[in-house]
């Protein structure tokens, strides 16, 4: 019997522009982990990632022992937990409850109004009607972004003053959010937020993880990454 072999390093699915793998790919790079990137096509999903992770989202992380991580905030706190140097999981204020609270304002309630602000054609009305109302959805998720207006009034980042693992778990968001229609966003009074999210997207963290890579197929090897 042959003894199966285990992968050099740990494989990471990815798609560039998806706000979930954005987030994964800032914590990789923030640990140092290393790993292999599959740049994915969402239109032609690779066997192997379906194989690992049939609920067929990326980010999808599978580790060396086999272990796979098919949530992004699950492979953000792995990553994290063995190297930390930027001490992303202890906010310099407020307490990692707080800050879980606020992660899962983005993931649900901001996450909801967003899709349908954006891809308001995709979902019906509460009547059974062709759509949404897309201005109804992009009042109730500046109604939350005025909550991190508050906070950042007070402080660079939103628990604190450095970053920490709310802020780049809610940027790739915010900033869909933002080039949806990036005229109309600008104009907002949100000076505070529109300037912690250039922070972000202008820093090396985020465009050190934006790099386009060629789709991945099964006869390729993937991307070192960080590289």
């Amino acid at each position: 019997m042959c003894a199966m072999t285990t992968p050099p390093r740990p494989i990471l699915y990815s798609f560039r522009r998806c706000p979930y793998a954005m987030r994964a790919r800032m914590a990789i790079k923030a640990a140092g982990y290393q790993c292999e990137l599959r740049e994915v096509v969402l239109r032609d999903k690779p066997e192997a990632m379906l194989q690992a992770s049939p609920k067929a989202t990326v980010p999808v992380l599978v580790e060396r022992d086999g272990t796979v991580r098919e949530e992004s905030l699950d492979i953000m706190q792995r990553v994290l937990g063995d190297n930390d140097p930027g001490a992303w999981l202890t906010p310099p204020s407020g307490t990692p409850a707080e800050m879980a609270g606020l992660i899962a304002t983005v993931d649900g309630p901001f996450k909801h109004h967003l899709d349908r602000y954006k891809y308001a054609t995709r979902y019906g009305d509460d009547n059974g009607g062709a759509g949404v109302d897309p201005l109804h959805h992009r009042a109730a998720a500046i109604e939350i972004l005025k909550g991190f207006e508050d906070r950042l009034t007070a402080n660079a980042y939103l628990f604190g003053d450095r970053l920490c693992l709310a802020d780049v778990a809610a940027a790739p968001f915010v900033r869909q959010f933002a080039n949806t229609d990036a005229a109309w966003f600008a104009a907002q009074p949100l000076p505070q937020l529109q300037r912690w999210l250039e922070s972000i997207l202008q820093s090396d963290l985020f465009t050190g993880v934006m790099t386009k890579y060629a789709q991945w197929h099964a006869d390729q090897p993937g991307v070192p990454f960080p590289d």
